[in-house]
């Protein structure tokens, strides 16, 4: 099995970003398969956002709901999406998590009226 095919198999994935001064950052995200990509979406001002804005390196791992990495990490490149991109990329997700993430996307609505979403496209690097 490959390495895009055992992260996307997983629920969760440890999406790793790098601060400026090369900190890791690792946070549990949904994901989907897109071709030979995965895909995740975030807040269009989250962390993750600003690092990615920043390098676009990153390190993946399939994870728990609560981030503990359950296999290897695999380097990857990441890339944020415009408005079409993130639609599509938004599309994937909800299509994979159904009604937990319309659940999810509407629970954030009633939180905060401007919150904006921002696609996250990720290439893995295989070994």
């Amino acid at each position: 099995m490959s390495a895009l095919e055992r992260l996307a198999a997983s629920t969760y994935l440890s999406l790793t970003t790098f601060r400026r001064d090369g900190r890791p950052v690792s946070t549990p995200v949904w994901l989907a398969r897109d071709g030979d990509r995965l895909v995740v979406v975030t807040e269009a001002q989250s962390g993750k956002a600003k690092r990615l804005r920043h390098t676009r390196r990153v390190e993946l791992a399939p994870c728990t709901a609560r981030g503990v990495e359950t296999g290897p990490r695999v380097a990857g490149e990441a890339a944020l999406q415009d408005e079409a991109g993130t639609a599509r990329v938004r599309a994937a997700i909800a299509t994979r998590y159904g009604w937990q993430f319309r659940l999810f996307d509407l629970m954030g609505r009633l939180r905060a009226r401007d919150r904006s979403w921002v696609g996250i496209v990720i290439t893995v690097a295989e070994p």
